[in-house]
């Protein structure tokens, strides 16, 4: 046979490497109902910007095989690395620049090799240089043992890799996105990441099936180990799509919010929010349709939803501009701060700082959660690290105190103090005390309530004194003192919010 000539050689390498190229890999990825490594790609970066880098690196073992056979079965060494666009039509161009790094799992299996390492740590290194966010799927079974093309390595633990990866965090954004199974260095990548995305049908863990019996820890299918049920209620999972096109839009949305403002927007009616909130201060409500009335229409991304639930963090935009935020949900715990709503706030705060982003707190709290139970999950570890992260914020902060201020718990959803915020109001509904009122009348007034041997009396003594400290914490009182900057009618909320940012940003 004649050789082909330099042009159509070329191409022939690169036509091999695409899916059309590889009708039985994308056969069976699609009889699972998952899309191909390139399908994401598509999808996920902006059409005809992807420029990608080692496209024509075969696996490492043409002692075994032949580079025919490399080049047929270990496309791309079965990862796919590049520079793209994502979102230019809405930020422009330069704001838009991202690295983008997929795993291929039809390329045995996901697994990391030599040429792979290597892809990886060279776009990172770009990624590091040219400070680009970057997107990563993590499919895939970690470490790949049958690379024997490197003769000069021992266990192969000298690469940069994961320590590159892990050193990006505060540098820049970095979104892992999984679907199906990912374990080990896969699974490290994907832990390191600073927001993690999961299809419902992913499994991670630290290790797969094969390194856990090798450990003598038993036989395990690889469905038992870090389904999605638990790796979102422990706070691995940021947020749960239903599959890779969700997954692939949300990651292109979360991408948007580091991507810089917009001027065109919409926003519910404001008179809205007055009525949200019941009348009667011991019944709960959806602070989420407080958010989702508050923020740009359709703007609302939670993360972390099923871990640390008395905290709702995630991304809005208020008059086009991007903010973190951070909202009490008083349906969980009253709005109580466990140890889990400490440590995914604290996180969260840390993400929004490294990368610019303001943040926007809504308070209704009774404080921290206490008790025996509270300590067991080290809640003075995790609720001391909020106010760490607090204090540590250079980002401007506005706190909106909706209904309850209560002790240490409202003054860490205020950074720590509400003398922190560039801007600190409460709604006419805020109450304000350093503590709960119900339980500051018990603990206040105990002996008092102890002497009333009448129980219809005892009663109306408490409740008696609670008006009175009820009286004493409304939110205008608090403002008289001074202790926050103004109340407010809810309708003006979104309107003084962004004056406030607007005001800090210049």
């Amino acid at each position: 046979m004649e050789p082909d000539d330099p042009q159509t050689e070329l191409s022939r390498l690169l036509e091999a490497t695409q899916d059309r190229g590889r009708a039985e890999a994308m056969a069976a990825r699609h009889a699972k109902g998952y899309r191909t490594a390139r399908e994401n790609l598509d999808d996920l970066c902006d059409p005809g910007s992807f420029v990608e880098y080692g496209q024509l690196a075969v696996a490492a073992q043409r002692q075994r095989r032949s580079l025919e056979e490399l080049r047929g079965s270990t496309p791309a060494d079965g990862v796919i690395t590049g520079l793209a666009t994502i979102n230019a039509e809405r930020f422009g161009a330069e704001a838009s620049q991202v690295a983008v790094i997929v795993y291929d799992y039809t390329v045995l299996a996901g697994t990391q090799g030599y040429f792979h390492h290597k892809k990886l740590d060279r776009i990172l290194a770009v990624a590091e240089r040219e400070q680009l966010p970057v997107v990563i799927y993590t499919e895939g079974g970690g470490g790949r043992p049958g690379d024997t093309d490197v003769s000069t390595q021992v266990a192969g633990l000298d690469l940069p890799t994961f320590a590159r990866w892990a050193g990006l965090a505060g540098t820049l954004p970095r979104i892992a996105v999984n679907n199906g199974y990912c374990f080990a260095g896969n699974a490290a990548l994907f832990g390191c990441a600073d927001l993690r995305l999961a299809t419902r049908n992913s499994w991670i863990g630290m290790a797969g099936p094969a390194m856990i019996e090798g450990g003598g820890l038993g036989r395990f299918e690889p469905t038992a180990i870090g389904p999605v049920d638990v790796q979102s209620h422990n706070g691995v999972i940021d947020r749960v799509c239903a599959d890779e096109a969700e997954a692939t839009a949300c990651a292109r949305a979360l991408l948007g919010y580091f991507q810089g403002a917009l001027t065109r927007y919409d926003h519910a009616d404001q008179a809205e929010l007055a009525g949200l909130l019941p009348a009667d201060r011991r019944y709960s409500y959806h602070v989420r349709r407080v958010i989702e009335t508050l923020a740009d229409s359709a703007t609302f991304m939670e993360l972390g939803a099923g871990f640390g639930a008395a905290i709702v963090t995630g991304f809005i935009r208020i008059e086009g501009r991007p903010l973190g935020l951070l909202a009490s949900d008083c349906r969980v715990l009253g709005g109580a701060i466990d140890a889990d709503a400490a440590e995914k706030a604290a996180r969260f705060l840390r993400l929004c700082n490294a990368h610019g982003v303001a943040v926007l707190s809504l308070c209704d709290t009774p404080g921290f959660m206490v008790g025996p139970d509270s300590e067991k999950q080290a809640a003075v570890r995790h609720m001391s690290d909020l106010f760490v992260a607090g204090a540590q914020l250079e980002v401007p902060l506005v706190t909106i105190f909706l209904r309850k201020a209560y002790g240490l718990g409202a003054m860490a959803m205020a950074g720590g103090s509400f003398a922190e915020p560039v801007y600190a109001a409460a709604w006419p509904s805020g109450e304000f005390g350093g503590m709960g009122l119900e339980g500051a009348v018990r603990l206040g007034y105990r002996k008092e309530l102890e002497a009333e041997s009448d129980p219809e009396k005892r009663e109306q003594l408490f409740q008696s004194l609670l008006a009175g400290l009820y009286a004493k914490g409304r939110a205008i009182e608090a403002a008289t003192h001074l202790e926050i900057d103004a109340v407010i009618d809810p309708a003006d909320t979104r309107r003084l919010v962004s004056r406030a940012f607007s005001a800090a940003a210049g």
